[in-house]
């Protein structure tokens, strides 16, 4: 099967033929560490983990690249928020410390939803020399200019603005926000270098003290750590239009080539059919989240469970929703290993040898590892790769109870194996074990406590097999009751008492 990814700058789905064979060169724009992250920066680092897990799938050897931004007008107005009159401290080491504290609390919110890390996190106050260098390049091509200590980039030279966007600079004018400047040519034009202000975190430049602008900070880390015509750049919905736009602008203008191949962009989450957003003040933080749901797959299935590029609505019930969801796949899989007694049975299935059962679940294992690698083929379509393996699992289910179906080790083995590897490429499962769903220390006494609680249960003593199991429950041992056997397993996160 070919991979296609859908394309912000051509409006369609491609073929994804990466510049270099047998590697993909990724960059993701990464967070503005200056407050609390939430649902929709989980929106955007979840999909596009997803992404880098399936192209690591693929055989792709895979660089990715998330900057930080560390210094920015919004981080310095939280600072000047945080500032204490009693404990004057100077400004840009407060600028340090709130960027230092939100930076940390961003790997830890993803490093909770088991987004992988990526291979590296350029932060933007590390690399002023090298957007300065960028900024004197488009000045001497005549792309830029320079107004007292402010540099700008000339929005008109550059024949190729509009085109990610799709919109014509004449369009882009009547209906953007533009910021009212008298020093600038245009307003469409854009700044490259700030001009410092006092007491604010400034650097040397040809141009006097000041600091970079934000869109140049992701051309130059990007150019830096993957060249120039690299394969995938992504990021939110809202970063179309201007930050990617104007990266296109100032990247092209520079190198005078294609920036990037494939554009990327993950929907909105929206609240009620707002978009979420702190200036709405409809944020949902994700340490409130965790708090209230704390299987970080609850949260990963969810925004798992529509395509990356479709908006997402946000609800309680729908995070319900998923955690019901979830527990459905972790009871199969608890089902399969317990069938299996923790010991996976390798080898090929004799479809020959198959009862009309087994056959209905190979037939539903073969049809769900080529559905789930379509539907991953085609844009990163998580929501079908999801409901492939649903699929998969009411067919389990409806059958588990039934002799005929649940003999055939090789099978169920494969029936494991086939949720377990699909699931990890989604980010789920990869801690499911035989120790994780059997508490073994304890494993020859509950299952002595099972037998005494089916000799009373035959003996018409409910009351006490009642006792023996609430007993096992407070002890983190859930039973379930089968035709003919009784199966136990250790509680999890989202079992409810």
């Amino acid at each position: 099967m070919t991979l296609k990814v859908y394309n912000t700058l051509t409006g369609r789905k491609e073929k994804f033929v990466p510049q270099r064979a047998g590697e993909v060169r990724m960059y993701v724009c990464g967070v503005t560490v200056y407050d609390d992250c939430h649902l929709g920066h989980a929106r955007c680092y979840v999909s596009f983990d997803v992404i880098r897990r399936y192209l690591d799938y693929k055989g792709y050897r895979v660089f990715y690249v998330q900057n930080i931004t560390d210094l920015d007008d919004k981080i310095i107005a939280k600072t000047r928020e945080l500032q204490s009159p009693q404990e004057p401290k100077d400004l840009k080491a407060l600028v340090n410390e709130v960027a230092h504290r939100y930076t940390e609390e961003y790997f830890k919110c993803m490093d909770y939803l088991k987004v992988k890390r990526a291979s590296i996190y350029p932060k933007a106050t590390e690399h002023i020399e090298e957007m300065v260098k960028l900024i004197q390049g488009l000045m001497a091509k005549g792309y830029a200019y320079q107004v007292d200590g402010d540099v700008f980039f000339e929005v008109s030279k550059f024949a190729g603005y509009g085109k990610l966007s799709g919109r014509t600079l004449e369009e882009m004018k009547a209906g953007a926000r533009v910021e009212v400047n008298d020093r600038k040519r245009d307003p469409m034009d854009f700044v490259l270098w700030k001009e410092a202000k006092p007491g604010e975190p400034s650097w040397e430049s040809p141009w006097g003290r000041g600091r970079p602008g934000w869109h140049i900070e992701c051309s130059a880390m990007s150019m830096k750590y993957l060249g120039q015509g690299f394969d995938i750049h992504g990021g939110g919905q809202d970063l179309i239009f201007p930050h990617h736009e104007n990266e296109i602008a100032q990247s092209e203008a520079y190198a005078g080539r294609l920036f990037c191949k494939y554009w990327v962009h993950n929907g909105f989450v929206t609240i009620q059919g707002a978009k979420m957003a702190k200036s709405l003040g409809n944020v949902f933080a994700l340490k409130d989240l965790f708090a209230e749901f704390p299987d970080p797959e609850v949260a990963r299935l969810f925004l798992l469970s529509l395509h990356y590029r479709s908006p997402m609505d946000f609800s309680r019930e729908k995070l319900r929703q998923s955690q019901r969801r979830l527990i459905r796949f972790y009871n199969i899989l608890d089902f399969l290993l317990q069938a299996l007694d923790g010991k996976l049975r390798k080898g090929d299935v004799d479809e020959a040898s198959l009862n009309d059962q087994e056959k209905v679940i190979y037939d539903q294992i073969e049809k769900t590892r080529n559905q789930f690698d379509k539907a991953m083929d085609g844009d990163f379509n998580t929501a079908a790769a999801l409901a492939s393996l649903n699929r998969l699992v009411r067919v389990i289910n409806a059958l588990k109870d039934r002799p005929k179906a649940s003999q055939n080790e090789v099978l169920l083995s494969r029936a494991y194996e086939t949720l377990k590897e699909k699931g990890a490429i989604l980010g789920f499962f990869e801690e499911h074990k035989w120790e994780r769903v059997i508490d073994l220390p304890q494993k020859d006494e509950v299952e002595e406590l099972i037998a005494e609680r089916n000799r009373v249960r035959a003996n018409g003593d409910w009351a006490l097999a009642d006792r023996i199991r609430s007993d096992l429950r407070a002890r983190g041992i859930i039973l379930e009751d089968r035709p003919g056997k009784t199966t136990w397993r250790k509680a999890r996160k989202f079992d409810k008492d």
